[in-house]
């Protein structure tokens, strides 16, 4: 079991990985940023703080936020807090090509990102040790205003951090719209390809993968 479990912690590094690849290709494409993205760059704009650096802070507050909201924390959740952000950061700084400046080849590369980004997070929920910070943050807010769809709790959401990520410098423009209501649908398509319903996963959380570490 403690074999199968380190594994697991392995297939969240490599889709965390993919899924940074996918991230950086939107950051590369350079016709503007998703929302957490946006906020992320914009607050190493006013910080010591690289961009990696921002998202890694970002996803440790919504840690502690998703806590506070009594939402299901795996190990899962804590790897993606802590490396996908110091992950984008390195494909950031490894790319050897020059900044993008064509709007066509940028939603290609978008596209291209998106796709990644979908197949990232195939292998890291398979893995089945609980959501991202973020996503349990959606959770935990659609809870909290069940009276909405959580398609509207998830539209309030980026639509608050995109406009403080705005404010604070972020990148907007048409990869903004692009990625916010063009991932969706994308990892749709993917999932659908790979005949995967995320749906389907039974997740096991903290407490629950250290009893199984801690068993003789």
């Amino acid at each position: 079991m403690k074999k199968k479990i380190l594994q697991e912690w392995l297939q969240i590094v490599v889709g965390l990985i993919v899924f940074a690849f996918g991230v950086h290709l939107t950051i590369y494409a350079n016709i503007g940023l998703a929302p957490w993205d946006c906020l992320g760059m914009g607050i190493s704009y006013h910080t010591p703080l690289n961009y990696g650096l921002s998202m890694t802070t970002i996803a440790v507050v919504i840690l502690l936020v998703d806590l506070y909201l009594h939402e299901r924390i795996g190990y899962g959740t804590i790897i993606d807090a802590l490396l996908t952000g110091n992950f984008i950061q390195m494909f950031n700084d490894v790319n050897p090509l020059s900044e993008n400046n064509y709007i066509w080849l940028g939603m290609i590369i978008l596209f291209i990102g998106l796709v990644f980004m979908a197949l990232g997070m195939w292998i890291y929920m398979k893995a089945a040790q609980c959501c991202g910070p973020r996503d349990s943050l959606l959770i935990g807010l659609g809870k909290r205003m069940s009276r909405l769809p959580i398609g509207a709790v998830a539209f309030i959401l980026w639509f608050v951090i995109l406009i403080i990520g705005w404010l604070l410098g972020g990148p907007v423009g048409v990869g903004t719209l692009l990625s916010t209501f063009g991932a969706g649908a994308v990892m749709q398509f993917i999932y659908n390809l790979l005949r995967f319903d995320p749906r389907e996963i039974v997740h096991k959380d903290v407490i629950e993968v250290s009893r199984l570490l801690l068993r003789r």
